[in-house]
């Protein structure tokens, strides 16, 4: 995958962001739709960097970065429970 496909991945889905929380009546939109994003790529980091003690471990690639980024804390929720199945 070219890198102008993911830059542009990531910005469709802060629009979209942007729309929901608009639509969901919020003040600035525009910054909880960044702090989406950020608390998404925060939990991916966290989950890496305390694979060092607990030996869970999500390997850091393209698609787990567009997941965690799209879908938050529940992405990253979402990829370590199936991690733990599969």
């Amino acid at each position: 995958m070219k890198w102008y496909y993911v830059i542009l991945i990531l910005f469709i889905a802060f629009i979209i962001f942007a729309i929901i929380h608009k639509i969901g009546k919020n003040k600035r939109p525009v910054k909880r739709a960044f702090l989406s994003f950020l608390s998404g790529i925060g939990a991916l980091l966290a989950v890496d960097i305390s694979s060092i003690f607990t030996g869970v471990y999500l390997p850091i690639s393209l698609l787990s970065i567009l997941i965690s980024v799209i879908g938050g804390i529940p992405g990253v929720t979402s990829m370590l429970c199936l991690n733990l199945f599969f």
